[in-house]
């Protein structure tokens, strides 16, 4: 996929009023953090940067083009209106061509293991794993084919093959994906009344039931 290209122009004042009134315009404020620590002030079409977001993770490189200057950064932080879901600020973060970084990069498992088809349960607990590698090399994402797993295997970060250049360095030994068994439901069993209930004091004994033990009879009365 080719590289997204943010136009932005740079932007002198600051403040959220001068933040408002860039959102009335259509544009969203921005800022632009550079490798030695200064950070540039910028806006985006706001229209712009919606649709082409779309298509941006964590781990996507853009390029950011203000005033006639080109930068490589990622997308670091996206800020939104939790009521109509526009956005409000985006923060950048500059890459600089040539030098190793380290980016986290999201794993997306696909197929449908043997396991399942035999009644298997599918774990995917792992979502991303970290890699260091020059921005030219890095992933946008990785994608697992795990259709060959059978019950009781896994597939771990160790057996992700990663490109040239690219070195891992999450746990080799977690796991990205597993098929096990399905455990079955155990129910209880309802325990049967060995002995029917007692009738209610005064109330009739059954037909047919064994006459109940008599009270003892009261002391005749002396003359």
């Amino acid at each position: 996929m080719s590289q997204v290209v943010l136009a932005a122009r740079n932007r002198a004042n600051k403040g959220s009023a001068e933040a408002r009134r860039i959102r009335r315009g259509g544009r969203i404020p921005a800022v632009l953090y550079g490798r030695t620590g200064q950070a540039v002030s910028i806006d985006l079409d706001a229209l712009e940067f919606t649709n082409k977001a779309k298509n941006v993770s964590e781990s996507t490189i853009v390029k950011v083009e203000v005033d006639g200057k080109s930068y490589d950064a990622f997308v670091k932080d996206t800020q939104r209106d939790i009521v109509a879901g526009s956005i409000l600020h985006v923060d950048f973060y500059e890459v600089e061509s040539g030098v190793a970084l380290r980016a986290r990069v999201s794993v997306h498992v696909h197929g449908t293991p043997i396991g399942v088809r035999e009644g298997g349960v599918l774990e995917s607990p792992l979502h991303d794993i970290e890699v260091e590698c020059l921005p030219k090399d890095l992933p946008e994402r990785i994608d697992v084919d795990i259709s060959s797993l059978k019950v009781n295997q896994s597939f771990h970060v160790r057996d992700i093959a990663l490109g040239e250049g690219v070195t891992l360095r999450s746990n080799p030994d977690q796991v990205v994906a597993l098929v096990k068994f399905a455990r079955e439901e155990v129910v209880a069993p309802v325990a049967e009344e060995a002995v029917a209930a007692a009738p209610a004091a005064g109330a009739p004994a059954a037909p047919g039931a064994a006459p109940t033990a008599a009270a003892p009879a009261a002391e005749a009365k002396k003359a």
